[in-house]
């Protein structure tokens, strides 16, 4: 492959020119084995519509990074350097995005950087959190077991996450298609069947008013309704983006019956268990929960975790700054003060996660048993008195008859 690069020399020129290499990597090893310091390296034929690379709906997912850490760590292990590690995922990544990352952070530890630091310049990508762990592993000269310990503490959440959206997906496709059929039902068959049933000159029962009103209503103003619909969706999405708006959804989300608990106990397990992975690599408390409150993915919590912060800082324990919060059980407020009484925080908050963990998967078990009846009789009501509505007027005409 023929790439273009942009160097300076030794002397300090500026040198512009060619080179054959299987990849990126090898290019510019082979450039500075010739003492050039590269400025600028990209593949020297033009791109055309269909391979330029499409990132706009390409993201980075928490299962590309479990990966990338994985990865990150064996080769850590295998005493490749900082350098070449991050250089080689580049060229390996299949993700846009995560390949344009990598490459960006290969050039920032090239041009002196840390790891963190050079990790920590893409926020989107890497978490707060995940910097901090990668910089307590080079405090500590254990690189390879940080990126395995954050690899497995990673795809603990990951699969607990993916499990409970996974459970989602069956009645949402479902109700989606129900949803879809009703309309059809109500903007095609229902006019017609109504044409005859006012025609009879008979009174309609009151279910079968409702029907044809709604009918109507979206025969005669659906375009009104699509439209009111995606304002009041565009007004909903702009208020759940301001605080008050994430602080009433998240409230709210606490709220459901069932699902809220669910919610509540996946919250904890994630905070339990960040808590537990930075206590354990020596990370302060008062950082630890500064932390882990950026990426609990509940303002509700974070607002907690922020408080706890502050109390922390002023001589308070990490109990007592627990304490007084329903979103937080007493029995994790009990189990934390023990943990501090006997020296062993960290393997309470472990303890406390993988608890949780088990209450989710648990939920998360118990939810997919329960949607398959749910289901069952909310479509069997919603089916059942749209044809009771039409039934029972045929039925009283058939009898005045």
């Amino acid at each position: 492959m023929l790439f273009k690069y942009k160097s300076v020399d030794k002397d300090g020129a500026e040198k512009e020119g060619r080179i054959e290499a299987i990849n990126e990597g090898v290019a510019i090893s082979s450039l500075q084995d010739r003492g050039f310091i590269i400025t600028q390296i990209e593949p020297a034929g033009k791109k055309n519509l269909w391979n330029l690379e499409i990132s706009f709906f390409e993201k980075v997912s928490n299962k590309d990074i479990v990966i990338l850490s994985k990865q990150i760590s064996t080769l850590f292990g295998a005493q490749v350097s900082a350098l070449r590690v991050f250089r080689l995922l580049a060229d390996e990544s299949e993700n846009s995005v995560l390949r344009k990352t990598l490459k960006k952070v290969a050039d920032d530890i090239q041009n002196g950087s840390l790891i963190s630091e050079a990790l920590s310049r893409h926020p989107k990508t890497f978490s707060e959190f995940y910097v901090n762990m990668v910089k307590s592993g080079e405090e500590t000269g254990k690189l390879n077991e940080t990126f395995l310990y954050l690899a497995e503490h990673l795809n603990r959440g990951y699969e607990l996450m993916s499990k409970a959206k996974n459970a989602l997906i069956y009645p949402a496709f479902v109700i989606i298609v129900f949803i879809v059929v009703m309309i059809l039902m109500f903007t095609m068959v229902i006019p017609k069947i109504s044409v005859i049933l006012i025609e009879a000159g008979q009174e309609l029962p009151f279910l079968t008013r409702v029907v044809i009103f709604i009918s109507d209503l979206l025969v005669n103003y659906g375009l009104f309704v699509l439209v009111a619909v995606i304002v009041g969706i565009f007004f909903f999405i702009k208020f759940s983006r301001t605080t008050a708006g994430k602080i009433s959804i998240d409230r709210f989300k606490l709220s459901i019956p069932y699902v809220g608990n669910l919610y509540r106990k996946m919250y904890l397990a994630r905070i339990s268990g960040n808590m537990n992975t930075m206590l354990s690599s020596g990370i302060s408390v008062v950082k630890a929960v500064e932390t882990t409150a950026s990426v609990v993915d509940s303002i509700v919590y974070k607002n907690i975790l922020e408080k706890a912060a502050q109390s922390i800082r002023t001589g308070t324990s990490f109990s007592n700054a627990l304490t007084g919060y329903e979103e937080i059980p007493n029995i994790m407020v009990q189990m934390i003060k023990i943990g501090e009484e006997t020296g062993g925080v960290g393997e309470i908050l472990n303890t406390l996660s993988r608890f949780y963990e088990r209450e989710v998967n648990n939920a998360v078990d118990m939810l997919v048993g329960m949607i398959e009846p749910a289901l069952i009789v909310f479509l069997g009501i919603g089916v059942g008195g749209l044809l009771l509505s039409v039934l029972m007027p045929i039925y009283n005409i058939s009898s005045a008859i």
